[in-house]
């Protein structure tokens, strides 16, 4: 554990215990029997004792950035075709849909490396590799963190959650000759009410404005989710992150698409507890799954 001298100085970082993530392939290693690879990099639910220990947050505040319960919703994917890879550590611990030093140096006691000083938009609202805000701007530590701190949870949670995905998309790349990535995610009811439409949107999908996948993935996610009566939105206000931008490169016969979900029709954001539209939207993934895993993509064969 990481706890505090009496002067108030954080003692070494311990890496985090057990595996960074669970994977479950559709087929055995090497062997998918689609290109479909499905990922949830926010559902997380473990909040190690060291961070707990540094944030000013209580258990339940903290986990208002989770992308709670997205993990289940597509539990069922690798019995119909797709490999499902699942954050295990939370999204505040380390968020892996992030560059891995996308950190701010504001939050640190001592100085980061200058590969670590990242200036993006995401760290100046407070949302980099190692959050300083939850999802309603609340600010969830107490103290300064050190940049050891800061390296534990990159090699010990981002690095191995990395290094199985990429393994999951070059075995789809190996027996199919390209690889479709879907990077599974949930928004607050307010950001899908924020879409700029007259109703909140269900649906947000993220395709980096066309760069990070062939124009026929969202075109078919749209239609069957459209198809099951889901508003769907396109790039606003989510256009993909890093997962999307990183691992979308249709030249290299990879595709990426972000799926952002509305939380308002499966979670209680009160108390983070499933409603009874839970098992509706997880029946309506399981068919959109189905769709994707039995169409033909031969085409991004030729992409």
């Amino acid at each position: 554990m990481n706890t505090m001298d009496p002067l108030n100085r954080p003692q070494a970082a311990e890496p985090p215990s057990g595996p960074a993530f669970t994977l479950r392939r559709a087929g055995p290693p090497g062997a998918p029997p689609t290109p479909l690879v499905f990922a949830s990099p926010h559902s997380g639910r473990d909040y190690p004792a060291d961070m707990m220990d540094a944030a000013a947050l209580d258990a339940v505040s903290i986990r208002r950035s989770e992308d709670a319960f997205v993990d289940d919703l597509i539990a069922s994917a690798p019995d119909l075709g797709a490999a499902v890879i699942a954050a295990r550590y939370a999204r505040a611990y380390i968020d892996l849909n992030r560059e891995p030093f996308e950190l701010d140096p504001a939050m640190f006691a001592d100085e980061l490396p200058p590969f670590a000083r990242a200036r993006t938009a995401r760290v100046a609202a407070g949302l980099g590799a190692i959050a300083r805000v939850v999802s309603e701007g609340q600010e969830i530590y107490r103290r300064k963190l050190t940049f050891a701190e800061a390296r534990v949870r990159i090699d010990g949670a981002h690095r191995p959650y990395h290094e199985a995905l990429a393994g999951l998309i070059a075995e789809a790349q190996s027996a199919h000759g390209f690889a479709i990535l879907i990077d599974w995610h949930s928004m607050p009811a307010a950001a899908a009410r924020a879409t700029g439409r007259d109703r909140p949107c269900d649906v947000v999908l993220g395709d980096r404005y066309g760069a990070a996948c062939a124009g026929v993935l969202p075109t078919r996610v749209e239609r069957a989710l459209e198809a099951r009566g889901y508003r769907v939105a396109r790039n606003a206000p989510y256009a993909g992150g890093y997962t999307t931008e990183f691992y979308g490169q249709p030249r290299r016969r990879t595709h990426a698409l972000q799926i952002e979900i509305n939380r308002a029709l499966y979670l209680d954001e009160a108390t983070l507890s499933p409603t009874s539209g839970f098992e509706t939207l997880k029946a309506d993934v399981e068919i959109l799954t189905r769709a994707l895993a039995e169409a033909d993509w031969s085409a991004l064969n030729a992409a």
